[in-house]
Order: C-alpha cells, then structure tokens, then sequence
C-alpha cells in the first residue's frame, strides 16, 4: 500500500517564527576569581611594603639620567654587542667543528664547550684577570711585545671572558640549528647541482635560523644582565657606576633599584627587536604572519569604532 505524502508542507514541528536561539550560559570558573584576587593583594602588598619601607625613591628619578649613568649604559650596551659577536662568530665556527667528521676538530669542539660550559663565568673573569701570573709577557715577534699586565685591559678582560663563554653556549644553539634541517633537504639540492656553500645559504640557514634566533634573543638578553659581572675586573659600566654613585651619596640601595630599572627598559627593547626578528623567519613556516602589537591595537579599535556604528544605525 502506498500513502500520497503532501511535500509542500512544512514539518510539524517546526514554529512559525523558526527556531529558538540556543541560550549559552557560560561556565563559571570561580577558582580563577579566587586566585587573581589573591594575586592582586600579594602585589599591592608588595607594593605597599616598598612604599613604606626606609627608601628614599626620590633619588631614583634625580639620578636617573646622569652623565655617569649614561656613560654605563653605553659601555654596558658596547660590551654586550662586543661580546655576542665574538660569541656568535665563535659559535658557529665551533658548531662546524663539532659537526665535522674529523674526530680531532669534533674533540677540541667537545672539549672546549664542556670546559666554558663546565665553569662560572665570573671565575673566568678572575683567570682572565690575573693571567699575568702564568704570561708575564706577551710577545709577537716584531709585531707587538709588551707587559701582559699592560695588555690585557679590563676592557680586552670582560670581552674575552664574556665573549669566549657565550660561544660555549652559541655552538650548541647553532649545531641545534642545523641539526634541525632534514637531511634530505641537502641531498635533493645536492641532485639539483648546487653547490655545498649555496646549499647552506639558500636551504640550510634560512631554516635553521627559525630554530637558532628565539635563544639566541634570550642569549642577548641574558648577557646584558651578565655584564654587571665585569666591575670585578675594574671595567666601569652600568651597574658599577650605579655603585659609586650609591656610594658617594649615601644611597647605595636607591641606586640599586636605578640600575635595575635600567636593565629592565634594555632589556624591553632588545625584546621588541627579538620579537621583529623572529617574526621575519617565521615566514617560511606559518601561512599569516603574528600581527604586530601595532596591528593588534589598530584592529581592536577599527572592531570597537564598527561596533558603534552598527549600534547607531540598529
């Protein structure tokens, strides 16, 4: 038997005005209510025990910007460029040695790392310092001879002490690096006839930088820190002229907190720098770049000025 079914009709059901919006509760997550309280009242706590605290914090600003402190900052800003350059260039060329096949070059590479790896870096400063109880005399020939005492400096002490350790550190970044690119990248360009050198320069590098640039930022940053380790070595920069400063106003404290407030805006803007360049190798891994905290802010208020608009016009 068959039954004649009217497909004009609409189902049953269904209301004449549609179907009911779903009405979403949202969950509530007290705990997170709880603990943003309690982190909010550590920190106004905090900031009141400062506040009431035997601080002069008016010298802060009154020193904040003096000829002292600024030749600091430019020295501290000079040796940190210094010294990740000797340790980035010692980096890679320790990388290629730990790398290579020859078990002698792989050996020094292994040795040297585990060494500078293996030992703080201010008792390198210190060796460094007082290397002239081993070399009482530095001689190269008909080219430079002089007392050790007189040539190494504490400028020459910090850059060799700092820039020697951190490529310990940049080998391993950059054999991570290279590490990191399948091997059958190399061997198909190697088919296609490039060369050994364009293989790295156009294959390997551009995607083992992706891998080496996020530490190597934090290297930057930490070994800006890591300068204020050098006053040991009579080499003046931030944080010892923050100390004499301190000294000969009787605000030894006050000017503590200048010279980390210093550290904290360098080392702020060296992160805006990391986060630019990452973004720039970011662009062989991902479809659509990050925005920018320009572009972020710039399309937060072209949503809210649409908002408004259509809330007018409603």
């Amino acid at each position: 038997m068959t039954a004649d079914i009217d497909k004009t009709a609409g189902p049953e059901s269904t209301p004449p005005g549609g179907p009911e919006a779903i009405k979403a509760i949202p969950v509530r997550h007290y705990g997170r209510y709880v603990s943003a309280v309690v982190a909010i009242a550590l920190f106004a706590a905090i900031v009141y025990a400062f506040a009431q605290g035997k601080i002069n914090w008016g010298a802060v600003p009154d020193y904040f910007f003096d000829d002292r402190i600024l030749k600091g900052v430019g020295q501290t800003m000079l040796l940190t460029v210094l010294s990740m350059l000797i340790g980035i260039v010692g980096g890679i060329l320790l990388a290629v040695m730990r790398l290579s096949r020859n078990p002698v070059t792989s050996s020094i590479a292994w040795f040297y790392i585990w060494f500078f790896r293996g030992t703080p870096v201010l008792v390198q400063l210190v060796v460094w310092f007082n290397l002239g109880l081993v070399f009482e005399y530095i001689n190269l020939g008909p080219v430079y001879k002089d007392e050790w005492s007189s040539f190494m400096t504490p400028l020459l002490t910090a850059l060799l002490g700092l820039g020697l350790n951190e490529a310990a550190y940049m080998a391993e970044i950059c054999r991570a690096g290279l590490l990191s690119v399948d091997e059958g990248q190399t061997e198909a360009s190697h088919a296609l006839g490039m060369s050994h050198g364009k293989t790295l320069r156009r294959i390997v590098i551009p995607q083992a930088m992706r891998v080496i640039v996020p530490p190597t930022g934090n290297e930057v940053i930490n070994m800006l820190k890591t300068t204020s380790l050098v006053s040991v070595v009579q080499f003046a920069e931030l944080f010892r002229y923050a100390q004499d400063i301190g000294q000969s106003s009787g605000a030894p404290v006050e000017m503590y907190f200048l010279a980390a407030a210093w550290y904290l805006v360098l080392t702020s803007v060296l992160s805006v720098g990391q986060y630019y360049v990452e973004r720039y190798y970011a662009r062989g891994s991902s479809r659509a770049l990050p925005a920018t905290p320009f572009q972020r802010i710039r399309a937060n208020v072209l949503s809210l000025s649409s908002r408004k608009g259509g809330g007018a016009t409603a």
